[in-house]
């Protein structure tokens, strides 16, 4: 504890604007020390050296609480780790739980004085009125605190303007302390669940297991069985393959397809999502580390490239890595070298690279935003992924399959009946696969008996995001933008949003997401000017009508299947069942 008095002074305007300018540039570069991509307790040691430079204090120290195992971590100015415990564990108890309650700041000015917080009566705390006051912040992680961040000073006045400034500093600092903890858990449990599935399979090289061909993808569609055979085809080689398709079609299933029908299959498949991580996170996480290339880095780490050696590297959101960054990745594309971060030792690696996007890359090239040399590189092969309204078929087989799994992992036995597959059949599912597996879980767990049906569903009370998002557009709006099919080049727009594509179900219009109003079919008898006119159109309407049937009835009321026997696309031979009225039959 100090033992010298430092009086407060009256802090003149001018004083003010400098102590704010110091508080401004302080909290710029502790900002800069967050974002690098280092171990977390380097990070907070380093924050806390540079608030010396800018904060009056004497010590400080960060406690992250750990309710998992009760263990929690203290990081401070001392070197002596017994020290800083010592150092918290003199802070009373009413100060810590007021932080941590009340998730705001806490200022006490002169610690003698205190009677609120137990300062006054804690032993470590017993000196003389105007020598030392206390400042604590919470640190919080999506509302709820994970941490505290505290230090002593010289004491200050009631209304001092210095306290006030230190006060919000501090509780910055402590929100991108929150920030910075959060994305660091995240990167770590990432790596727990990589190293997870890289010890998987090389427990399934060294004990022989059979890996089989069953990539785990349901479906038996027209559109899924093209993209399946392209990527048996692909998969023979080596070359790069960019995955293109709205979001939520399952770009990672498919990545794993072509590392499992690869010759690599037996090797590590190795992903990372480059959306979630800041460009200096990324390149540690990419290239790896070595020993003491910045702050914090205690030993030499792997980069995922070279956990993939000899396999494949899947990296989804391509499209969100920044031209700085590209320029790093096209040497590794094109020559499968690089160096660690901090080294000079460059290395060489055999891998396998997939990506995947849902962005319009193209048109990110045309505007600059993408390296058109990058792009070639990464787009050798271009698979464009069905949306699910385009396999309208494969909709039971995958509901079915998530609702094995919901009962697997719930110990239930629910099933759905005919009614319950209509609805699904019949919704746009703008969120494709992922929103059906969603929609399943969901209803299953409101359902009220053990068979789902068509009255389960949230879409039948209005409950159903989805369903109110892409209702019938009325006249004067109507929907834009294309629909992705795999022989499409993109379904995004200029501003790299999906545009909406028509919401067209082929089934009945008195299912979840109604299709596009349809003028009801007129009724000869009751618009024709004479018999003559009317008996021969009568006879053309009975007459398409019945060869309607007959088709449908011939494909076993598959709607794709009577489409190719009347050379009509999916889409027209369901405007012409409802324009006839014509029910689907279920089997």
């Amino acid at each position: 504890m100090p033992a010298d008095h430092i009086p407060c002074r009256p802090v003149s305007m001018a004083g003010q604007s400098t102590w704010a300018e110091r508080a401004l540039f302080g909290l710029h570069e502790i900002s800069k020390i967050l974002c690098a991509p280092t171990e977390t307790s380097g990070i907070i040691k380093s924050v806390l050296t540079v608030l010396e430079n800018f904060v009056d204090m004497n010590n400080a120290a960060v406690v992250l609480f750990d309710d998992a195992e009760h263990n929690d971590t203290v990081i401070s100015t001392y070197a002596d780790p017994t020290a800083a415990k010592t150092y918290i564990d003199s802070m009373p108890e009413q100060a810590i739980g007021q932080i941590v309650t009340s998730q705001q700041p806490l200022l006490v000015p002169d610690v003698a004085l205190d009677l609120k917080y137990g300062f006054a009566k804690a032993p470590a705390w017993e000196v003389g009125p105007g020598r030392i006051g206390v400042i604590g912040v919470p640190i919080i992680s999506r509302e709820q605190v994970i941490g505290v961040l505290i230090l002593d000073r010289p004491a200050i006045a009631e209304d001092s303007v210095v306290g006030s400034i230190d006060v919000s500093l501090l509780s910055m600092v402590g929100g991108l302390m929150g920030q910075m903890l959060r994305l660091h858990r995240l990167v770590q449990r990432d790596r727990e669940r990589l190293m997870k599935d890289v010890a998987h399979e090389r427990k399934i090289l060294t004990e022989g297991e059979e890996t089989g061909n069953d990539f785990g993808i349901v479906g038996n569609s027209p559109a899924l069985r093209a993209v399946l055979k392209k990527i048996e085809i692909v998969a023979r080689s080596n070359v790069t393959v960019l995955l293109r398709g709205e979001s939520g079609t399952g770009k990672e299933l498919f990545a794993r397809a072509i590392h499992m029908a690869s010759p690599r299959q037996n090797k590590p498949f190795v992903k990372l999502n480059c959306a979630a991580l800041p460009e200096s996170v990324l390149e540690s996480e990419l290239f790896g580390h070595e020993k003491g290339a910045f702050t914090g880095a205690l030993n030499q780490r792997k980069g995922r490239f070279e956990l993939a050696d000899g396999g494949t590297l899947f990296m989804d959101e391509i499209g969100e890595i920044s031209p700085s960054f590209q320029a790093k990745l096209l040497r590794v594309l094109q020559d499968g070298e690089f160096e660690r971060v901090g080294g000079t030792r460059t290395l060489k690696v055999n891998v396998r690279i997939v990506t995947a996007t849902n962005r319009n890359l193209e048109e990110a090239v045309s505007k600059g935003r993408f390296r058109a040399d990058l792009y070639y590189r990464l787009s050798v092969i271009p698979i464009f992924l069905p949306a699910l309204r385009e396999r309208i078929s494969d909709i039971p087989l995958l509901a079915e399959e998530f609702l094995r799994r919901f009962n697997e992992s719930n110990h239930m036995d629910l099933s759905i009946d005919s009614t319950g597959l209509d609805v699904l059949t019949a919704c746009y599912f703008p969120g494709n696969v992922r929103e059906l597996e969603n929609c399943i879980r969901r209803t299953a767990t409101l359902a009220q008996g053990d068979v789902i049906t068509a009255q389960d569903f949230a879409c039948r009370s209005d409950g159903c995001l989805s369903s109110i998002f892409w209702r019938n557009p009325t006249p004067a709006s109507p929907p834009a933008g294309p629909q992705l099919t795999h022989d499409s080049p993109d379904t995004m727009d200029g501003d790299d949003v999906p545009a909406p594509a028509p919401a067209v179900p082929s089934l009945p219009v008195d299912d979840v997401v109604a299709a596009p109003p349809v003028s009801p079919t007129p009724d000869p008898a009751a618009t024709c000017p004479s018999s003559s006119v009317c008996s021969a159109a009568q006879g053309e309407w009975s007459a398409q009508r019945e060869e309607l049937i007959e088709a449908m009835e011939t494909a076993g009321w598959v709607q794709a299947k009577a489409a190719r026997i009347l050379g009509l696309t999916p889409r027209q031979i369901g405007y012409a069942l409802r324009k006839n009225g014509i029910s689907i039959k279920k089997f």
